[in-house]
């Protein structure tokens, strides 16, 4: 493996400078912090021995997304250079500044994924968004962005895609995710700046934060290979589902209206019915302050784990069934 010292540095991606049948590791010099230090971007480049789309694979867009920095390097371990017609590249932490200190926004508490593609003349998180877009991500002709849910929160394994869009439908139906959410993105996430720029691409949802989850991340590494082998670019059958994904049209976040110690009795992907009881509120001294129920029937896409929640405080995020 190559060392810190021995990685190149670069600006960035040009993909005429890197060979055939090649495994490349690149930094690229994406900005500068307060005492001129460089801020380098790690960047995984894997050419095939033949000529085909580019598929471009980001995580960590939020610093405490972590699932998905593994699926990257382990497609890079383990693929084969020689079955793939095309580039894979892969962008294991977006956000660097943020892993450092395990925080989610933006060191200034802006969330990247809802500036893109961010500013080239604006503060330090467009800037910062607006390269990532215009050095890494106009290379791609397809990007899977890898998420998971945030602090105090848990997901099932699924995706968010623009059902209009054929390719999009079927890159999301061939990660043989748990749920998929029709979600056109127009939102200021890195997925809808890609789809601006002609982009096809969907947001996989991969589990949790904080931790690595061996079954969420092998999951996800599946779905990678299917996706290469769909786009024809790796000479592999697809992986089919064992269970079909259920597709929801829609979907909000339900919140407690009062604060208090938040006890939800759902689980992940649990199907509701419209009038079931899904969390209750207690104040410290245990007496039940409101209970809540389903407005209507859906699915339980995620909900919050932490207990202890103010007013305003997430409760589940119910996707309501196509």
């Amino acid at each position: 493996m190559a060392k810190f010292e021995k990685i190149p540095i670069i600006k960035k991606i040009k993909l005429n400078e890197y060979d055939n049948n090649s495994l490349s590791h690149r930094w690229i010099h994406l900005v500068s912090n307060g005492i001129a230090q460089p801020i380098y971007v790690p960047v995984i480049i894997g050419k095939g021995i033949k000529d085909g789309p580019v598929l471009g694979i980001t995580a960590v867009v939020h610093g405490n997304e972590l699932n998905g920095m593994s699926v990257i390097q382990r497609l890079f371990n383990s693929i084969n250079l020689e079955k793939l017609s095309g580039t894979i590249i892969g962008i294991p932490v977006v956000n660097v500044p943020s892993i450092l200190v395990n925080e989610r926004r933006f060191v200034d508490g802006v969330d990247l994924n809802r500036i893109m593609p961010g500013d080239k003349d604006g503060n330090r998180s467009k800037v910062y968004a607006n390269r990532i877009i215009n050095r890494i991500i106009k290379n791609f002709d397809y990007l899977l962005d890898l998420h998971t849910a945030s602090f105090g929160r848990v997901n099932s394994y699924y995706i968010r895609a623009d059902l209009s869009s054929k390719i999009a439908k079927q890159l999301a139906l061939i990660q043989n995710p748990q749920i998929i959410l029709n979600a056109p993105p127009k939102d200021g996430t890195l997925r809808g700046a890609a789809a601006d720029l002609g982009i096809d691409a969907i947001t996989v949802e991969v589990g949790d934060p904080d931790k690595f989850q061996k079954g969420m991340i092998r999951s996800s590494l599946t779905g990678v290979y299917n996706t290469l082998s769909f786009l024809s670019m790796y000479d592999d059958p697809i992986d089919k589902a064992e269970q079909k994904a259920l597709i929801c049209k829609k979907s909000y976040w339900i919140y407690s209206q009062v604060g208090g110690i938040i006890q939800v009795h759902c689980e992940l992907t649990q199907l509701l019915k419209k009038g079931d009881l899904i969390a209750t509120v207690r104040d410290v001294f245990g007496t039940i302050l409101k209970e809540y129920f389903a407005p209507e029937d859906g699915i339980v896409i995620g909900k919050s784990t932490n207990p202890i929640g103010q007013t305003g405080s997430r409760i589940i995020h119910l996707g309501i069934l196509k």
